[in-house]
């Protein structure tokens, strides 16, 4: 499980790639702490809150880009290299 607090600056300087591995690695991470929530196997409840927080930072980024709000890695490269 993912224990690492992913900071926003962090985050917005993933690939599109890496961000939809992280979500589906953060889902897997939050079912499993979830299970462990009902068998009574989680000592640290907290880390649901934090996964489902990152998880929900994640995927307003990738909304932001797909709707053109915010500018993707790969293209600010780009853009980069033109100057």
């Amino acid at each position: 499980m993912s224990e690492k607090q992913y900071r926003p600056a962090e985050l917005r300087e993933r690939s599109d790639e890496e961000l939809h591995s992280l979500v589906r690695s953060l889902e897997e991470d939050l079912f499993r702490l979830r299970v462990q929530r009902y068998t009574n196997q989680l000592e640290n409840t907290m880390k649901i809150r934090h996964t489902r927080r990152t998880l929900a930072r994640v995927k307003t980024i990738l909304t932001a880009r797909a709707r053109g709000l915010e500018k993707r890695k790969e293209s600010a490269q780009a853009a980069e290299a033109k100057e």
